[in-house]
């Protein structure tokens, strides 16, 4: 498949990533503390959908696993906020049954499978393992928004979520520098910035909560 059309799905994708984040930092500026919109859910179950296509196309296993996992977290905070069953059933069903057919897709395909993938020559064992780590670490921020969702009953970024996803980032920027993927690359760049940002936030929140207190 010609890879100029293989990047530009992943390249649309990291924008809608980036998308989300820019949302989300403009809306917890405004309010001077750390938000949940909707509008970052909407976007990041959209470009999750683009993200698991590419990782199939690349034949990159640490791709399709972590966006694999954190698919269904999205849903779920959509569903918190009210918006997941005004979606028609019909969208509703493919969506939930995506992963699924991805999965089929990758065990029936013919030049997309799990053993090109595990035989990619373009990856070496440990660069995988390196990989498959640093989605997972990266991953790992929506299992802990999504735990700490469930506890409180309300879609939320606590500001561990934030740290999370700035060490993951990290391990998964060098991933993209060794693997030369200027998707990945590209797509980690902007979100060091709101990482941070949305870290100072949370800093400056408690830094006042703290002096109203002492008041």
């Amino acid at each position: 498949m010609n890879q100029y059309f293989i990047f530009s799905i992943g390249f649309l994708s990291q924008l809608l990533f980036s998308a989300r984040l820019l949302v989300q930092w403009i809306s917890s500026e405004k309010a001077g503390r750390i938000l949940s919109p909707l509008l970052f859910w909407q976007l990041s179950i959209l470009a999750s959908f683009l993200m698991m296509v590419y990782g199939i196309l690349r034949n990159d296993l640490a791709i399709i696993t972590g966006q694999a996992i954190t698919y269904g977290v999205y849903i779920r905070n959509l569903h918190y906020h009210g918006f997941w069953k005004n979606i028609p059933t019909p969208v509703r069903f493919f969506a939930i049954c995506f992963p699924i057919l991805a999965i089929v897709w990758l065990l029936s395909g013919d030049s997309y499978n799990f053993q090109t993938i595990l035989s990619n020559n373009d990856i070496s064992r440990p660069l995988m393992m390196w990989g498959v780590a640093s989605q997972f670490v990266f991953t790992f921020r929506f299992v802990f928004q999504w735990i700490y969702t469930e506890r409180k009953k309300e879609s939320l970024l606590p500001v561990g979520f934030w740290v999370i996803s700035f060490t993951g980032s990290i391990m998964v920027l060098s991933y993209a520098i060794i693997r030369r993927d200027p998707v990945l690359f590209i797509g980690q760049i902007f979100g060091f910035v709101v990482y941070s940002r949305n870290i100072i936030l949370w800093a400056k929140g408690k830094k006042q909560a703290i002096h109203r207190n002492e008041k």
